[in-house]
């Protein structure tokens, strides 16, 4: 295969990625915008949002072992089958009613489409080289935007047509992406696999094993921002401002969209500096100022709090790439599946816990407490980032090289 052709087959390969991976998180983290039509039901926003973190829950019971599955069999696998089962599962719950029942499919429909996360990520890593990676897991991770910006668009009016309606399109959606998988992604090569058993060369041992958690755990953190701004930015709008919902879903639609812009231009930064988690600090201290100017606004309700809204809806999405990025490099390739696996577990299990949690604490004390405790967690992202050991790392492998190289 020529140049030219590698190349092609490269970007390929990443739409093709990027689409599944749009698909499975518009039902994973887009059914924020089904609390309409949850609480038309005769759900309270408690309920609502318990359902809304079901698919979320999910994925923490099967995102390691779909790493691991990949790790073995490969991402084209893994990542058509389960984004297929995802679709049957939300098909047949688009029949379901009962808040048990319900719940219940949404979070096998979650634990299902977790293969997006271990298989798309490891597809990065295999085909592209470090020079191109970090913007290349910046389009793959803007995938979590613009779907969320699907749903921003598709799901409210559907919403308000029936809440069947909507998981049908939305299981349609999934076994669509499957077929392009299918059809367009092709594995990398593999690099020889270690003896059975052998635990050589393992990414968690010793010093990098703990620079890895704590890479980890500041991922994590940063999703609690993340997942407020994106849940209750919906109910924010139309409870506080008074907006109609389909108005507040096209001006969220239009912030995803820009927060997907900003993965891409946080890879590109990342790979023009040289360096994952410098952006990334900064990138958290700047949520947490924005999160905190939108506490304050809602605190005296200012119009101009729905603006900041905007902002940090765009703001929060953007260190996702670098994180997953930061990974897959540290664990290597071998390893990258169950590394990614367990970054999107303890991703996921703060994100599953933030709509209720935070739900109660608006129902207890309103929207100002909520983010302003929210503001917590990207600052513990900051200081909690080795961007130290990052740069030993990087002076270690430039002195590595000979010179002229």
């Amino acid at each position: 295969m020529g140049d030219a052709d590698w190349a092609g087959r490269r970007w390929l390969v990443l739409v093709a990625g990027m689409l599944a991976m749009t698909a499975g998180c518009t039902f994973q983290y887009g059914l924020a915008y089904l609390i309409p039509a949850f609480r038309a039901e005769g759900l309270s926003l408690e309920q609502a949002s318990i359902l809304v973190a079901c698919p979320t829950a999910g994925l923490l019971l099967t995102l390691v072992a779909w790493g691991a599955a990949a790790d073995r069999w490969g991402e084209r696998l893994v990542l058509g089958a389960g984004l297929a089962l995802a679709g049957a599962i939300l098909l047949a719950g688009s029949a379901v009613h009962g808040l048990g029942p319900l719940g219940g499919c949404l979070a096998l429909a979650g634990a299902a489409g977790a293969s997006v996360y271990a298989a798309s990520g490891r597809l990065i890593l295999g085909w592209f080289p470090a020079r191109q990676r970090g913007l290349a897991m910046g389009i793959r991770q803007s995938a979590q935007p613009l779907g969320v910006m699907v749903a921003a668009l598709v799901l409210p009016a559907l919403g308000a047509v029936s809440r069947s309606a909507a998981l049908l399109f939305l299981g349609t959606f999934c076994l669509a992406a499957a077929l392009l998988v299918a059809v367009a992604v092709r594995d990398p090569a593999r690099p020889p696999r270690p003896a059975q058993g052998s635990q050589a060369g393992s990414p968690y041992r010793g010093r990098p094993g703990r620079v890895l958690c704590r890479i980890h755990a500041a991922s994590a953190l940063l999703v609690v921002p993340q997942f407020a701004v994106a849940t209750f930015a919906l109910v924010f709008l139309v409870d506080q401002h008074g907006l109609a919902a389909t108005t507040a879903g096209r001006l969220l639609a239009v912030a995803q969209a820009c927060g997907a812009a900003s993965r891409l231009g946080a890879g590109a930064w990342s790979d023009r500096v040289g360096s994952r988690l410098r952006p990334m600090r900064l990138l958290a201290v700047a949520i947490a100022l924005i999160v905190a100017a939108l506490a304050a606004g809602a605190a005296v309700r200012a119009p101009w709090a729905a603006g900041v809204l905007l902002v940090a809806v765009v703001l929060t999405v953007s260190t996702n790439g670098l994180s997953f990025t930061a990974v897959a490099e540290h664990a290597g390739s071998s390893w990258a599946g169950r590394a990614l696996g367990v970054q999107n577990t303890g991703q996921n299990a703060l994100a599953a816990a933030t709509p209720p949690t935070l739900a109660a604490v608006i129902g207890a004390a309103g929207y100002p407490a909520a983010f302003g405790f929210v503001v917590l967690f990207p600052l513990a992202a900051a200081a909690l980032l080795p961007v130290h050991a990052e740069r030993e790392s990087a002076a270690a492998i430039a002195a590595a090289v000979p010179a002229g190289r």
